[in-house]
């Protein structure tokens, strides 16, 4: 029985704390486990596991072990998740660009919260 996937599962999957990070990391190149935990700040390994797995699952990431000892696994970006990676790097930009104005609004409309 298959399932029915809404375009809001989709963003909600694509648009995930974490899940912007990791597709932008693994458009870049073959990703590992390890570069994405020390890249991603505030990501447990147990978040990492989970949220590379879901998007591995979705179609977005393809998971390549390597029969090494010990063994070597990457993530990689799929031609799916390619294909909004501008929109998630413009996305990332904006953020950036604004975060001092978002946290300013923030702290003028929790001050008014307090009067």
């Amino acid at each position: 029985m298959t399932e029915e996937c809404t375009a809001r599962e989709v963003l909600d999957r694509v648009g995930g704390k974490w899940s912007i990070a990791i597709i932008v990391a693994a458009a870049q190149g073959p990703v590992r486990f390890t570069e994405l935990e020390r890249s991603i700040v505030g990501i447990s390994r147990r978040m990492l596991a989970l949220t590379l797995r879901n998007l591995e699952r979705d179609g977005l990431l393809t998971r390549t072990v390597f029969a090494t000892v010990p063994p070597r696994v990457e993530y990689l970006a799929t031609d799916l998740s390619r294909e909004i990676y501008d929109a998630l790097v413009t996305l990332t930009t904006w953020a950036e660009r604004h975060r001092m104005e978002i946290a300013s609004a923030r702290a003028a409309y929790d001050q008014r919260a307090l009067e």
